[in-house]
């Protein structure tokens, strides 16, 4: 894999982990720029890890990610904190604990626009726009949304920092299944204005169909690449990561995701 001029995101020969013990065992992955990009695998295969160590919650050991900000210069990430690189135009949100439950989603939202003063309301805006059901709750303490405006008040919350790419970890986890299929639905709105997504998920099947390309990690490492409908379709793939179903009808996945 060689970084194209169009690439918002390079990871090179990733090493990272806790303790003593790496996680990461030489991960490249790219994100072209405009693209959703999924990262796929059976549990312990280090996908958050993956997400955790671009966004600098966890050491770079070796290795590089390079990501274009938003002037469109290459910046090393490695070593920068969090707000750091949410300065520069990445922003993520965890799987967990990604709202303050004791603030309303107003504030919440305030809190995500740290880096764009003055532009708090204009932004306001247009992530209402993507977001609807988060306009008549403004006032409401966090702690009272279900679990699906949570996860949805956790993307709209990092979209205000107006991000040239968002890393979604797991968005899905936990939800009822009509509430998947909106929260995908939005991650697609999403990237249709613009905005690059790389994204970790367990339900894979979903996640691939509504990706442009994919990786599929195992035990900290490169396991497959390809489109996210070569992965839905290629044989170890699914016998190894989606199960055993016979090859999948791609075009009624996307149909129900985009309803």
């Amino acid at each position: 894999m060689s970084e194209s001029p169009d690439t918002i995101l390079s990871v090179r020969g990733l090493e990272a982990g806790y303790s003593e013990e790496n996680v990461l065992h030489g991960v490249s992955i790219d994100v072209p720029t405009g693209a959703i990009v999924a990262i796929i695998g059976p549990n312990g295969c280090g996908k958050s890890t993956l997400l955790k160590t671009i966004y600098g919650l966890v050491g770079v050991r070796r290795g590089e990610v390079v990501f274009r900000d938003r002037d469109g210069q290459r910046r090393g990430l490695a070593g920068l904190p969090p707000h750091a690189i949410t300065r520069l135009g990445l922003n993520m949100v965890p799987q967990l604990a990604n709202v303050f439950p004791d603030m309303s989603v107003r504030e919440n939202l305030e809190i995500g626009a740290f880096i764009n003063h003055g532009k708090f309301e204009h932004q306001l805006e247009r992530v209402l726009a993507t977001f609807p059901a988060l306009k008549i709750a403004l006032g409401k303490r966090a702690a009272t949304l279900s679990g699906g405006q949570r996860q949805m008040l956790g993307i709209a919350r990092a979209l205000i920092s107006d991000p040239r790419l968002l890393i979604l970890d797991e968005p899905s986890a936990g939800l009822a299944p009509a509430m998947v299929d909106e929260v995908f639905a939005r991650v697609k709105a999403i990237n249709v204005e613009g905005v690059s997504v790389l994204m970790v998920e367990q339900k894979a099947r979903q996640c691939l169909a509504l990706s442009d390309y994919g990786y599929v990690l195992d035990m900290g490492q490169n396991r497959m690449h390809g489109t996210g409908e070569q992965l839905l379709n290629d044989r170890e793939v699914i016998e190894a990561y989606l199960g055993s179903r016979g090859r999948l009808d791609l075009a009624a996945l996307k149909k129900t995701i985009e309803r």
